[in-house]
């Protein structure tokens, strides 16, 4: 059996803005208040693990051991077909730079990589995002969303982020940086592991 979300205050793993509004929103309805770790002065755990599930198991139980609350950790990332599945749980590492990060440079490595292996068109790819939500017991319950796509060149839009600009989701003509960020949250691959865990966790 799934073990069920009874608190009303929920941690969530993240040092982004941005993922913490995103995941208040969704969970509005069950009056559910949400914090992040990056509020509560939480260090960045080193995520060491080469899946989804296990960096994301990283971070949501570091977040409930250090603070006694539920919580809930995603980790997400851009799958590519024609890379054997690269860059995956090493997306944001593509991306790394001395000054931050280059997603322009990330995306341009990527094409030139399926430019090199002649990858056949279209150049399939999918975004996914796994979610944990972890109790300071040790107990979790996982959860995976998948967006299936294609990759394509040059860049087109200036919405969302990351790689967004290259990855048009199937049944679009457009890609994920040229839709409505609202537009995206209903379909994307956290909109689909979300649907997930509020039916399981939260209904």
């Amino acid at each position: 059996m799934m073990r069920k979300f009874s608190g009303d205050r929920l941690l969530v793993a993240t040092h982004n803005r941005g993922k913490l509004e995103e995941i208040a929103k969704l969970l509005e309805p069950f009056g559910i208040s949400v914090t992040s770790a990056g509020e509560m002065g939480l260090p960045e755990p080193v995520e060491t693990e080469t899946t989804f599930v296990g960096n994301a198991r990283i971070k949501a139980h570091a977040a409930t051991q250090a603070t006694g609350l539920p919580a809930l950790s995603d980790d997400s990332g851009i799958t590519v077909d024609g890379l054997g599945g690269a860059p995956g749980v090493y997306t944001a590492d593509w991306a790394e730079t001395p000054n931050g990060r280059d997603f322009g440079m990330a995306m341009a490595k990527t094409w030139a990589m399926l430019e090199e292996a002649k990858a056949p068109l279209p150049r399939l790819a999918q975004f996914r995002c796994t979610l944990v939500l972890a109790w300071p017991d040790g107990h979790d319950e996982v959860f995976e969303g998948v967006m299936a796509g294609q990759v394509v060149w040059p860049p087109r839009g200036d919405q969302g982020h990351g790689y967004d600009p290259i990855f048009q989701p199937d049944g679009f003509d457009v890609t994920f940086g040229e839709m409505d960020r609202w537009q995206k949250n209903e379909i994307s691959h956290r909109a689909d592991a979300f649907r997930k865990l509020v039916a399981g966790c939260f209904t």
